[in-house]
């Protein structure tokens, strides 16, 4: 019996998931721990959000409509994307259906750039995993690491913050639902658990949102950094996948 390439590659996926045991969000923090930008690239804020200068840590999220990717007559948000050939056939299939799913519950369509395209993607193995967040215009790089990155939540986190979202825990009404805790963030890294004026989308703060990060991020001591509020014992940033507030905030933001 012969087993489709997709489905071989389903199967490849899902054993790293279970060999790794570990939520997007610590897959992250694993994967820049060693972080250290080279000439040409980025600096980082919030673990994996590239920004160029220092100016950028605070400046305003993206809300401006420029910052969105433009919707054509038929409804559709079409992004488009090169993915280099750094990476294997099976990596490559890996990036595919990160990209397909969204598909399959909004309206944005990733397709292979063109030669006409002013604007895209370019999915690059550099160090680590990062993006851009929002459409910042010509070039836009997204890393994903060959090592340590490759992963269908990994991949899905990346394209949300270039598709114009941040993380959850910087919500601008997060303090109504998780404490934080700067004693025990690494001395330098208190920036992270900036709050910003997000885009909501009327949605609630989602504890199992992909784009919420674990209790223990950028700890010093190896306790939480994070503490979900009325109930401590409520799970943190555990998402292996979308949520279902995080397919809501796509479509919304999008008029899907």
């Amino acid at each position: 019996m012969f087993l489709s390439w997709s489905f071989v590659t389903l199967l490849l996926v899902a054993s790293s998931w279970a060999e790794e045991g570990l939520s997007v969000s610590e897959i992250i923090e694993k994967a820049n721990a060693n972080y250290v930008r080279r000439e040409g690239q980025p600096m980082l804020i919030e673990g994996d959000i590239a920004i160029d200068t220092e100016a950028e840590k605070n400046a305003d999220p993206c809300t401006s409509s420029y910052c969105k990717w433009g919707k054509w007559s038929d409804g559709k948000v079409y992004v488009p994307y090169y993915i280099s050939n750094q990476f294997s056939s099976r990596e490559k299939s890996i990036i595919t259906r990160g990209l397909e799913s969204f598909s399959s519950f909004s309206c944005i369509r990733f397709r292979p750039t063109r030669s006409t395209d002013q604007d895209w993607l370019s999915i690059e193995s550099q160090n680590g995993c990062w993006s851009y967040v929002g459409r910042s215009g010509g070039k836009q790089v997204v890393s994903l690491a060959r090592s340590g990155c490759l992963y269908h939540n990994t991949v899905q986190h990346e394209l949300l913050h270039a598709l114009g979202f941040n993380h959850e825990q910087t919500r601008s009404d997060r303090d109504n639902h998780i404490r934080v805790l700067l004693e025990n963030v690494v001395s330098g890294m208190e920036h992270n658990f900036r709050k910003i004026n997000t885009l909501n989308q009327g949605t609630p703060y989602d504890y199992g949102s992909v784009m919420q990060y674990f209790r223990t991020a950028f700890s010093k001591n190896g306790q939480p950094t994070m503490v979900p509020i009325p109930n401590s014992n409520v799970s943190l940033g555990n998402a292996q996948q979308m949520s279902s507030n995080d397919i809501k905030r796509l479509n919304s933001l999008y008029k899907c």
